[in-house]
C-alpha cells in the first residue's frame, strides 16, 4: 500500500464541494485514512511551497492557499501516487480528462481544487508536514 497527500484547496471548501470531491476520490479506488480541516498561516504556506520560492507564482501561489481553508488529507491505496494524479487531472482543468476533479470542479489553473503530492518522497515530507503518525488511521 502507499500513502499520498491530498489538499482541498480553498476554491473548494468556499464552493462547499469537499464531499463532491472526497466522493470522486473514494470512487477511484482511494481511502481517506486522516483528513482535518485547517487554514494555513503565511508562513506555513511559504515552507509548504518553499520548493517555488524562485518561482514568479510563488507570491500568488501563498496568497491563494492562505485565502481560505483547506482540507488536508492521507491517502491511501496500491499506486496511490498515479491514481491520484490521474484522478485530480491536469493542472490546466481545459486540459483535464472528463471525470477527473480538474474537470468536474476546477475554476482556473491556479483554482485548481486539488493537490497532490508528485513522488514517493514528497508524499512522506508532505504527509509528515500536516500530520502526526497517531492522527494516520490506516
Amino acid at each position: 500500500m502507499e500513502r499520498t497527500l491530498s489538499i482541498i484547496k480553498p476554491d473548494a471548501t468556499r464552493r462547499s464541494i469537499t464531499g463532491k470531491i472526497n466522493a470522486m476520490i473514494e470512487e477511484a479506488g482511494l481511502s481517506i485514512i486522516a483528513q482535518k480541516r485547517i487554514r494555513l498561516s503565511v508562513s506555513q504556506a511559504e515552507e509548504f511551497y518553499g520548493v517555488h520560492k524562485e518561482r514568479p507564482f510563488f507570491k500568488d501561489l501563498v496568497e491563494f492557499i492562505t485565502s481560505g481553508p483547506v482540507v488536508v488529507q492521507v491517502l491511501e491505496a496500491d499506486n496511490a501516487i498515479p491514481l491520484y494524479r490521474k484522478t485530480m487531472g491536469a493542472t490546466n482543468p481545459s486540459e483535464a480528462e472528463e471525470g477527473t476533479i480538474r474537470a468536474a470542479h476546477a475554476e482556473s489553473i491556479e483554482a485548481n481544487s486539488v493537490h497532490g503530492s508528485d513522488s514517493a518522497e514528497n508524499a512522506v515530507i508532505e504527509i509528515n508536514f500536516f500530520f502526526d503518525q497517531d492522527e494516520i488511521v490506516g
